[in-house]
């Protein structure tokens, strides 16, 4: 299993938490060499294919280089950037192809995509996006080696709020196929009081009770995970313990949650094959959990 070396940890607790350009560059710079050593690419990569009108519609399938004699369960993941930026590829970067390398790795499809961006784009673009990609998968999937009834949607940050709004039915779409979600460092309650300015730009003025998740992930009929980085801001951690309490006030039992130890708020989603027992060993054992063979009973039809 990979791991960071303890004096990578400590100086990425030592790390001011905020999210800022500088955690941003710190935190890849120390991450790289890394994924470099590892390798950061599937074998094969399809690059830009469009799942909608949008400049921004766009995705990569990650695969290895011959197709399993099976389908293969598919793991999307949705980048973050404040609502306002970010993108699924940083040429010359491990951002983000290393995600799907990471998927190949365990014998997957990968498919990182990006999406519409606020100001021009608002609530609930990002859902709908997500339920686009989504949608594309299940009608494409199948000549990249992708089984369509085995589809794992994850989120970090930014991402992670749109895939909880999709999972919620906020951007409208089908949860046919979808057999979990990741919600990584995610947002959920969003009262209009308490959003910083990226939230503001993204959400405006909507209602809490339109924009926020919460009932509508406890509602799910979608298995979910959820994580907070150790060195997350402070909201993130609020939110964590606020999904944890509504879970369990319904429920009576506690959701699937990681802490993600010694990393931060960008660090969380870069450990994955670098660091692995930091959050990569219980997010594949929860994919491959939701997508055993009898396991589709569970997911949304």
């Amino acid at each position: 299993m990979e791991q960071l070396p303890q004096d990578v940890i400590a100086q990425l607790r030592a790390l001011d938490p905020e999210v800022t350009p500088q955690l941003a560059q710190s935190t890849w710079a120390l991450l790289t060499p890394f994924h470099e050593k590892i390798g950061y690419t599937a074998p094969r990569i399809h690059r830009d294919l469009s799942y909608g009108d949008n400049s921004r519609h766009r995705l990569d399938v990650h695969t290895a280089d011959e197709p399993a004699s099976q389908p293969a369960p598919v793991v999307v993941f949705v980048h973050g950037g404040g609502f306002v930026g970010g993108d699924k590829h940083a040429p010359g970067t491990p951002r983000y192809d290393f995600f799907g390398a990471w998927a190949v790795r365990h014998g997957w499809v990968g498919v990182t995509m990006t999406y519409r961006l606020a100001p021009e784009h608002t609530w609930p673009a990002g859902a709908q996006d997500v339920a686009g990609a989504v949608d594309w998968i299940r009608n494409n999937i199948g000549q990249y080696g992708g089984d369509k009834h085995k589809i794992v949607v994850t989120g970090n940050s930014a991402g992670a709020v749109h895939v909880a709004s999709y999972v919620a039915g906020q951007g409208g779409g089908s949860l046919a196929g979808v057999s979990g979600a990741g919600l990584l460092s995610g947002i959920y309650d969003l009262d209009p009081a308490s959003r910083t300015g990226p939230e503001h730009v993204y959400y405006g003025d909507t209602p809490a009770e339109a924009a926020s998740t919460v009932h509508g992930l406890l509602d799910s009929p979608v298995p979910l995970l959820f994580s907070v980085a150790e060195r997350d801001p402070a909201i993130f951690h609020a939110q964590a313990a606020g999904i944890v309490a509504a879970w369990q006030e319904k429920h009576k039992t506690m959701p699937d949650m990681v802490w993600v130890d010694g990393h931060n708020h960008m660090s969380a989603i870069g450990s994955l094959g670098v660091d692995e027992a930091a959050l990569g060993t219980a997010l594949s054992r929860f994919i491959e959990r939701h997508t055993a063979e009898g396991a589709t009973e569970g997911a949304a039809q």
